[in-house]
């Protein structure tokens, strides 16, 4: 009887000597990302002087500009065109609209497809 609490006593010990080397373990990979980090940061540029931030222009802030501006008509071809294929890659061409006034949706509409509306007259 004896040696089996001996056996169970050395088990218990061998236990508790690799929790503690999991724990240093654990300690030493802790203080190695530390570390990294310190000097991963030191090699960063410095965070800007005063002086090295942005300066509002000389005129004032800028300002939005709304304006409508003319499409682009669809170039009619017998094959299907891809976006590389049409010149304003979908951007508004440069033209400027003659009516500056906003598009409204009909009246009784609700504007938005598939919403249950009455839909356009």
């Amino acid at each position: 009887m004896n040696t089996a609490w001996m056996e169970l006593a050395a088990g218990r010990g061998a236990l508790g000597i690799g929790l503690g080397v999991a724990g240093v373990v654990v300690v030493a990979l802790l203080l190695g990302a530390f570390v990294l980090g310190f000097r991963t940061k030191r090699k960063e540029l410095p965070t800007p002087r005063p002086e090295e931030q942005p300066q509002m222009p000389a005129g004032g802030p800028v300002r939005e500009t709304r304006e409508r501006r003319e499409p682009d008509e669809m170039p009619r071809s017998e094959e299907r065109l891809t976006p590389h294929e049409l010149k304003t890659n979908g951007r508004q061409s440069d033209r400027t609209s003659a009516s500056q006034e906003r598009p409204r949706w009909n009246e009784g509409s609700s504007g938005g497809f598939g919403s249950g509306g009455p839909g356009a007259r």
